[in-house]
């Protein structure tokens, strides 16, 4: 039996659903973990002591970096999901292959921070401004993989179809706006094309597909985006009833839903993740579920947009499994979105209880993993990625609490600024809760954002 390249002595660990103290994580040099023991009450000689309760990497099954620049600057007045879209439209006009890299790079490393050790970019701006092409038509793609890698992330990256600016007469499609262009690569063929250019290059990347929604991709373009993520088993992940406008207008165009007709269009399945899934009617819950479906959450961007809150416990009754993203960044902390799935639903109903902290962690964790084409990270055991967070129990927010109460603890008191170290691939992207390849991440965001305005 070879060494471990690290061993790691956790004070707490999250293992197969429950608390276990004085945990041993074995790393080997393959980035994977070699061995779990628990029962261990006192660090061995060399290991690395991890205190607090030690998870696996948080997934942030869906992310828009760029969104980032809008934090704040989208909270004066009224408004609606429409007039936010017009603000978000004007902060990507702005961005280079450069720029760009430079925001998703400080992201990435805020994300890190937060115990995030993969992330599932939703990558639609692919062009330059006018929808010049690149001479490499995937440099923002490419950017954005760069981009993950220094901050010491894995990434899905999902490029995206986006096609056009609306449903259209008879689900045709408008053409894309100038604010579009960027976006849209004409047709589905030419969407395939580029996207067969990326260039996934490190262990820290993967790559998936996305529809952006029924009102950016007409339903006569749905199958070669579906056939390029079949062709790969990659993950496919579409923004589905967002809003309800979407599914007036879906409707009044192909005279059902938008989730029947990605079902009439092979669209759902297994690698599918729908994402928010707020506006549902009782057979758009049985389809997503029947299908086995996934469904990602992005609870802080659902509230801060006023979007409404989708029916998790139904879809997920309905065999659909649920995953949780930070969307637009109005705020990045996994554990915030995952208490917030349960909080939102007691506003809702009423009543207490709907997941177990346990739950909540599988989301953000395993779950989270598995919708964006991970399968082998999101636990503690031998053979999964050395891919694990540790969250304080002696903070403001966290002391007190009995060690094995600590899920609920990180759950429902816990929040970004409570993670002390991020480790992936067996190794501290951040320790003591500072960045090992970006030092000042604060000051990086600052730039970063600072350039587009």
């Amino acid at each position: 039996m070879t060494s471990p390249e690290r061993v790691f002595w956790c004070e707490c660990a999250w293992l197969n659903g429950t608390v276990e103290q004085g945990v041993v994580i074995e790393t080997g040099a393959d980035g994977r973990i070699a061995g779990v023991r628990t029962d261990i009450e006192a660090p061995p000689r060399g290991a690395e002591v991890l205190s607090g309760l030690t998870l696996p990497g948080l997934a942030n099954a869906h992310s828009h970096a760029f969104h980032r620049a809008l934090r704040g600057t989208v909270q004066v007045g009224s408004g609606t999901f429409w007039t936010w879209r017009d603000t978000m439209y004007r902060v990507a006009s702005g961005l280079t292959p450069d720029s760009y890299f430079a925001l998703a790079r400080a992201v990435y490393a805020e994300m890190a921070l937060a115990g995030i050790t993969c992330v599932g970019e939703f990558h639609y701006l692919h062009h330059a401004p006018g929808g010049a092409r690149y001479d490499d038509p995937n440099a923002m793609g490419h950017a954005l993989i760069a981009a993950a890698g220094e901050a010491g992330i894995r990434i899905t990256l999902l490029d995206t179809a986006y096609l056009a600016s609306g449903l259209g007469r008879r689900g045709r499609g408008e053409p894309p706006g100038q604010q579009q262009l960027r976006f849209s690569d004409g047709t589905a063929e030419a969407w395939a094309e580029r996207a067969d250019g990326l260039r996934a290059d490190g262990e820290h990347v993967r790559t998936g597909a996305a529809v952006h929604s029924v009102r950016a991709v007409p339903a006569r373009e749905f199958g070669p985006v579906v056939e390029w993520a079949a062709q790969r088993s990659a993950p496919l992940h579409v923004h589905l009833s967002e809003q309800t406008a979407e599914n007036d207008a879906c409707r009044e165009a192909h005279g059902c839903t938008p989730t029947r007709l990605l079902a009439e269009h092979g669209v759902l399945g297994r690698r599918t993740t729908a994402v928010h899934a707020t506006h549902l009617s009782g057979e758009d819950i049985k389809l997503l579920g029947s299908a086995a479906s996934g469904v990602c959450m992005c609870p802080t961007t659902e509230r801060d947009l006023a979007d409404g809150i989708g029916p998790a416990p139904r879809l997920q009754r309905a065999g659909a499994t649920l995953s949780l993203g930070s969307d637009s960044h109005a705020v990045i902390d996994m554990l915030e979105e995952a208490r917030a799935l349960e909080l939102d639903e007691r506003l809702r109903t009423r009543t207490r209880g709907h997941w177990t902290a346990a739950q909540l962690l599988r989301a953000a964790t395993e779950d989270g993993h598995a919708a964006l084409g991970w399968p082998e990270a999101g636990r503690l055991e031998a053979g999964a990625l050395a891919d694990f967070t540790t969250v304080a129990l002696d903070s403001v927010r966290t002391v007190g609490a009995l060690p094995r109460m600590a899920g609920e603890t990180a759950v429902f008191a816990a929040t970004a600024a409570d993670v002390r170290h991020t480790v992936v691939a067996g190794r501290h992207v951040v320790r003591d809760g500072r960045h090992a390849y970006v030092p000042d991440v604060a000051g990086a965001l600052a730039d970063a954002i600072g350039a587009l305005h």
